[in-house]
């Protein structure tokens, strides 16, 4: 077993059923022009967790643990896309419309393609999701299964909707669910803020987080 010091208490994770998610690292969310700043935000803001992803994906990849990549996305008749989604608030562009780098979040498009920084390499999987949570409408419970993954360490964008909607949806299924603080960010650095307390608060209800630097500590076997 390894240990990570984490909040609200230390998280104890074994390296053969470990597995990394790094949720819609994706150019629509953080670069220019993309769906992100169409709804008005600032993508600056999800431009920090990039690093930090590469950081953790370059440190998974060495110790050959697996790796799962999510894409929010959806199929270019948007049959898997919900007038309530796509009609909401009043964004410059929506869902399916033709923007600087091709259709807004449809599959296949280089906006829905994940920043270089963070791009799969073979053997890792790749998730298309229709929604926020990445157990709905995927594979990714057959993926767990078999792999025989028992504990999750996230990463990605946004924290608050659908980094923190999977890790819900994994704590639900029986998973133990670890955070990495810097490799998630939202373009409301407080609603990250607000996130990270309720994932660790009573007792860890959804999971753990901690910083980088604590697991890779762990990792190399300098934690405790």
């Amino acid at each position: 077993m390894m240990t990570v010091e984490a909040n609200p208490f230390a998280f104890h994770f074994d390296p053969t059923s470990v597995a990394l998610i790094v949720i819609d690292m994706q150019c629509d969310f953080i670069n220019p022009g993309g769906f992100g700043e169409t709804l008005g935000n600032d993508v600056s803001h999800l431009q920090r967790a990039v690093s930090p992803t590469k950081d953790l994906l370059t440190l998974f990849r060495h110790k050959g643990w697996p790796v799962i990549h999510t894409r929010e996305n959806h199929l270019p008749d948007l049959s898997d896309c919900p007038p309530a989604k796509r009609d909401r608030g009043s964004p410059s562009l929506r869902i399916g419309d033709d923007g600087p780098m091709g259709r807004i979040l449809i599959r296949g498009e280089p906006g829905a393609k994940i920043v270089p920084d963070c791009t799969p390499i073979e053997g890792e999987h790749v998730i298309d999701k229709p929604g926020k949570g990445a157990f709905y409408a995927t594979n990714l419970d057959k993926i767990l299964s078999k792999l025989g993954t028992k504990s999750l360490v996230f990463a990605g964008v946004t924290t608050e909707v659908c980094v923190q909607s999977t890790m819900r949806e994994a704590n639900d299924r029986g998973f133990e669910c670890l955070l990495i603080e810097e490799a998630t960010e939202s373009y409301f650095p407080e609603f990250k803020a607000a996130t990270l307390k309720m994932i660790q608060a009573q007792g860890g209800i959804v999971g753990w987080t901690s910083a980088l630097a604590n697991f890779q500590a762990a990792a190399s076997g300098d934690g405790t």
